[in-house]
């Protein structure tokens, strides 16, 4: 794209950057003001880690498996949702690893979206277009830049997208690209703290198998110090009706030891978990290994945003913002939602 016809790309109130929950929530608060936003995803499908595979006739939540509530902000939505029949509660708790344990209640529900995670954030999004919100995915943005009118947003095809703001949601090292692509410099207190987010990788591995499991109730089980961190049967989730699919989470500390390794490696590993509780490799019929390299949130900005000074709106968010997971990439959208309005009046 020449320069003249980047001058004569349509201005946004806001352009936003990842369409996961933070963007999403970002932008329905920005839309309630009155503002026009541009959101714009690098992937197929908005969402982020609320992923949903299909695998045979199958379905699996193989990124984000649940989430919690806490927040009376952030409890009046799911409310919302559970209304609207598009959350269940899945379970109370989790099995310690023994097929005779049962479930225990820390009287925090944990959430499930019917057909999938990733069903709520589409949902959120066809809301959010039909509200006037202009959302592009399978967008891959390479830089960004400012200027008088204020940010200008280029992707590796060529095409650029301008807003009066900018909102930065995926993981902050990637953030932190776009922004050093486009020559952008920040305080140096701001760049170190953003520097110092840092995230944890997961492993994942989804399986298909013939038969079930023989996993606890709910068909979850969570095991912290194991090399495989959780295992979960998706049909006794609720979202498979049609085929047994397992989902398997390496730990933080092996996921990060073996996230290079190739995927026949990877595939060895998962297996021996898989054995534990499907009887055998004759049960298996398909297996996808997925990487996740920014899963977990090891150290968070302390605040649920950042705006960065002396420049023209500039706001950072998402779960490694204030508190980690779902419930933080909500509030950290919500917020930043709010302020921006306030900003832009």
């Amino acid at each position: 794209m020449n320069r003249d016809e980047i001058a004569g790309t349509a201005v946004a109130d806001s352009v936003i950057i990842g369409a996961g929950l933070c963007g999403l929530m970002a932008a329905g608060r920005l839309l309630d003001s009155g503002a026009g936003v541009t959101l714009l995803d690098k992937g197929r499908s908005v969402g982020g880690r609320m992923a949903t595979r299909r695998i045979g006739a199958g379905l699996a939540d193989h990124g984000a498996q649940f989430f919690s509530v806490r927040a009376d902000r952030f409890a009046a939505y799911a409310a919302a949702w559970r209304t609207q029949n598009l959350i269940f509660v899945w379970s109370n708790g989790w099995s310690d690893g023994s097929v005779d344990a049962v479930p225990g209640s820390e009287g925090h529900p944990r959430y499930a979206v019917r057909g999938g995670m990733n069903a709520l954030p589409k949902q959120l999004a066809a809301d959010l277009a039909a509200r006037g919100a202009h959302i592009e995915t399978g967008v891959r943005v390479t830089r960004v830049m400012h200027d008088h009118t204020g940010w200008l947003a280029e992707a590796d095809d060529g095409r650029a997208w301008r807003g009066r703001s900018l909102v930065l949601t995926p993981p902050v090292p990637q953030s932190l690209a776009l922004l050093d692509a486009g020559g952008v410099t920040l305080a140096e207190t701001e760049r170190a703290a953003l520097d110092a987010v840092a995230y944890a990788p997961c492993l994942c591995a989804i399986c298909r198998i013939d038969g079930s499991a023989w996993l606890p109730a709910p068909g979850a089980v969570q095991r912290p110090q194991s090399d495989i961190a959780w295992i979960a049967d998706n049909q006794r989730k609720g979202i498979s009706p049609h085929a047994a699919v397992l989902t398997l989470h390496g730990s933080p500390a092996w996921s990060a030891a073996h996230y290079n390794d190739a995927d026949d490696m990877l595939r060895e590993r998962f297996l021996a978990a898989l054995r534990e509780w499907s009887g055998g490799d004759e049960k298996l019929r398909e297996l996808q290994i997925k990487r996740w390299r920014y899963a977990l949130p090891t150290h968070l900005f302390p605040a649920t945003h950042l705006r960065a000074a002396g420049l023209p709106p500039l706001y950072f968010g998402g779960d490694g913002f204030g508190s980690p997971r779902v419930e933080g990439a909500i509030l950290s959208g919500l917020t930043l939602g709010d302020l921006l309005s306030a900003e832009l009046g």
